[in-house]
């Protein structure tokens, strides 16, 4: 098997090139609107569905190209656009990623293309493993998942969900053995409809505003044995390893945002680029002093920092999805370096945009104050940039760092 090369394959280019036109022409237009409703933006949602951008078949089609660049490159397009929207496109993603790592394929089969519904009829999934008192700790998650026969009883209250309780179909993280820990948690669907399952409270969030987050309430939610992602046999199999001092897999909540680091990074590597690019066009164009600010060698010091981050983002985020589809191990947690980069990167470039814009960027007369609010999540969500120091710091030393 070959190195990693940055340099795209044609099918890719074409792709990018679809996306950023979508993202130029029908998602930045409408970011501050949705932005200052705090809304799901569904009519942008459906004409991303009716031109294939928000189906199963797009999202299976990039996460399989043979590169594993297909999808960072997409999301960077989409979320240059504008991040609140591109996460209420991409948002279903996170759950078909934690079925698609822990279902069977009869479950994929059903579930997933529920998740998307058509272009007449848009649906979306969501992914729950958070919890009031377990974010980064997933540990500590309290949601109990009880048999009952053949069927499983959930309870609990999931936070921090995007499309949380406005899903067609949600993914569950819940304890199924509280003694185990994080290796006695499974992931469950639960089907629309089911009841038990409500909307707690949706959050007014600092930035990402057009995307929704919200709590999930489980209350005596009953689903039958056929939503245990993976099946009881292999759960019943890895708890019994575990209670035995054996090595299982990775837990599946850990195991959903291990796989989609690179992809969230990139999202990071979009806003960070859209922030850039607006400064930097701005300091060719504003005149202080009879001459164009990027003439001043204090702005064009800064604009070139930028530019060396955002590619220094990129090319991490291409490295750790090429391994990943490559099936290279992350021996010195790759896919973390990743998200730690482009997300302080998005939070650091966004916010010189708004010094070189000087007050103007203070206002919302530009976006660039609006890009940096959005940017801030990338270092909390997915794993803090705390928690992606720990993981590296472990990986490179080799020790139980705490």
């Amino acid at each position: 098997m070959g190195g990693f090369c940055p340099e795209l394959g044609e099918d890719v280019v074409q792709v990018r090139d679809w996306v950023h036109e979508f993202a130029h022409d029908v998602i930045r237009p409408a970011g501050a609107e949705w932005d200052e409703r705090e809304e799901t933006p569904w009519p942008v949602i459906q004409e991303a569905a009716k031109i294939g951008l928000y189906s199963l078949d797009f999202f299976a089609t990039q996460w399989f190209e043979v590169s594993g660049l297909a999808l960072p490159v997409a999301f960077e397009e989409l979320f240059w656009g504008d991040a609140g929207i591109a996460l209420s496109i991409v948002g279903t993603g996170l759950a078909a990623a934690a079925l698609s790592s822990s279902g069977t394929p009869e479950q994929m089969g059903e579930w997933l293309p529920q998740m998307f519904g058509t272009e007449n009829d848009v649906k979306l999934g969501a992914f729950c493993a958070s919890e009031p008192e377990a974010g980064s700790d997933i540990g500590s998650i309290r949601t109990r998942a009880v048999p009952d026969g053949d069927d499983w009883i959930i309870n609990g209250v999931k936070t921090w969900a995007t499309n949380g309780g406005i899903a067609n179909v949600h993914v569950v993280v819940a304890s199924v053995d509280p003694s185990l820990g994080t290796r006695g948690q499974a992931s469950f669907v639960i089907p629309p409809g089911t009841p038990g399952l409500s909307m707690g409270q949706k959050f007014k969030k600092h930035g990402i505003r057009a995307s929704h987050t919200a709590e999930v309430v489980l209350d005596n939610v009953r689903v039958p044995g056929s939503c245990l992602l993976g099946g009881k046999e292999k759960l019943e199999a890895r708890l019994a390893r575990t209670r035995n001092g054996e090595r299982t897999g990775e837990q599946a909540a850990m195991r959903t945002f291990e796989t989609t680091r690179p992809s969230v990074a990139a999202m990071a590597v979009g806003i960070a680029r859209a922030s850039y690019e607006y400064a930097r066009d701005y300091a060719r164009e504003r005149e202080q002093f009879g001459r164009k600010i990027g003439e001043n060698q204090a702005i064009a010091f800064l604009l070139a920092e930028m530019a060396t981050r955002v590619d220094m983002a990129r090319l991490l985020t291409w490295r750790a999805a090429w391994m990943a589809r490559n099936g290279r191990q992350f021996q010195q947690a790759e896919g973390s370096m990743s998200k730690l980069v482009a997300g302080e990167t998005a939070v650091w470039v966004s916010e010189q945009a708004i010094q070189i814009l000087g007050g103007a960027g203070y206002t919302r007369e530009h976006p660039v104050e609006r890009f940096h609010r959005d940017a801030k999540i990338y270092t909390i969500f997915e794993g803090t940039s705390e928690i992606q120091r720990l993981i590296i710091g472990r990986a490179v030393t080799g020790l139980p760092v705490r």
